[in-house]
């Protein structure tokens, strides 16, 4: 019989670890959106437009599954917060999945013989969904931080005449959090990094001097206004107060500067936020002063750090990872929110396979920008998006 001698805490801190991971991950892979957002601005006639699609045809599978795999971890790590949020903010999360429909339907009819509304549309949906997929993101992970309005009976748990244990306290489920300016500022902040993403990207894997050059003119125009939200929200963050979780009254408690004392507190998550912040900078400086085919990789890797240690200082050092402002004592952390110790252990078990799946995204990947994109290359391909 498997052990359980694994603690609870060890393994919700585990899980919660994991998805930082995937989440950064998933931030990373939103440079598919955001070069689906520049098709029309970038591309200067339907060959650089084709040449651009086809670029991010290679990995938008990669995005779709990223966001999959992220919302299956929460789901089965973290099934209260999944609840909550995605059975109670649900205009938010259909929107968000209605964008990504567009998207897998636009790639793979974009160019199919006898498509019906001709490519033009499907290159709207592209754009479509490159805008507000990114957007809509960076608006459900700000309110990891400025919470949202719902309550939760966990006493319902045990009553069999109880259907609900967690309800959403307006009839906007969702849409209200785009009336808060600070989940703006951070879909903002989303919306131009995945822009920036999308044109390092372009900028590393296509062969076309034309598109290099404007590539590094549309990097400052996005670089700029990315650095600006991104600042705003990050020093708000620092600033506001948090909810702290007494484990021994399980009640909440609101803390002064919470996340700039997490940072104080978990010093190896402010280096990484600092590695990752510095890092991003300097991809975002390389086209300009070097070699620019590194560039993408360089921030990439910034981007991830930053996302992973956003996220951590969301959840970890018993701070509400999703805080309630209609009941402040319905907010979930990582020790209220989480799957029991027998399927979070069983789940640990399978997780070590996890490195396995890394290699493999890491092999594929490799092999299918082992040339960079041209004109010349497009024309060997056999499947065209």
């Amino acid at each position: 019989m498997m052990s359980l001698n694994i603690s609870l805490s060890l393994l919700q801190n585990y899980w919660w670890f994991l998805i930082c991971i995937l989440g950064g991950a998933l931030v990373f892979m939103l440079f598919v959106q955001g070069g689906q957002s520049l098709i029309f601005q970038y591309a200067a006639g339907e060959e650089e437009k084709t040449l651009l699609i086809n670029s991010l045809g290679r990995k938008w599978e990669l995005s779709f599954t990223a966001l999959v795999v992220f919302g299956g971890t929460v789901f089965a790590s973290f099934p209260l917060f999944y609840a909550v949020s995605f059975g109670g903010a649900y205009w938010l999360w259909i929107l968000l999945l209605f964008t990504c429909v567009l998207q897998a339907v636009s790639y793979e009819y974009r160019k199919k013989a006898g498509n019906f509304f001709g490519p033009r549309v499907y290159e709207i949906f592209l754009f479509v969904n490159g805008t507000f997929s990114s957007f809509l993101l960076g608006v459900i992970v700000a309110t990891f931080f400025t919470g949202s309005q719902f309550s939760v009976d966990l006493h319902n748990v045990s009553d069999p005449a109880s259907l609900l244990i967690c309800r959403w306290e307006n009839r906007w489920h969702g849409l209200e959090a785009l009336a808060n300016p600070w989940n703006i500022v951070l879909g903002g902040t989303f919306l131009f990094l995945s822009r920036v993403l999308g044109i390092l990207y372009f900028i590393t894997t296509i062969r076309q001097e034309e598109l290099s050059v404007k590539g590094r003119l549309h990097l400052l125009y996005n670089a700029i206004p990315f650095l600006l939200f991104f600042i705003a929200f990050f020093v708000y963050v620092l600033t506001k107060e948090g909810l702290l979780y007494d484990a021994r009254f399980h009640l909440f408690f609101y803390e002064p500067y919470k996340y700039l004392k997490n940072l104080g507190e978990m010093p190896l998550v402010l280096l990484l936020l600092v590695a990752g912040v510095l890092t991003t900078l300097a991809g975002l400086i390389q086209p300009f002063v070097k070699d620019e085919r590194k560039a993408f990789y360089v921030a990439g890797t910034g981007v991830f750090l930053v996302a992973f240690s956003l996220l951590a200082l969301a959840g970890f050092n018993h701070t509400a990872f999703y805080p309630s402002v209609f009941d402040m004592q319905s907010s979930l952390c990582i020790a209220n929110a989480s799957s029991g110790q027998y399927t979070l252990t069983v789940m640990a078990y399978v997780s070590v396979l996890l490195p396995i799946v890394a290699g493999y995204i890491f092999y594929a990947w490799k092999k299918m920008n082992n040339k960079p994109l041209d004109k010349e290359e497009l024309e060997k391909q056999s499947h065209r998006y």
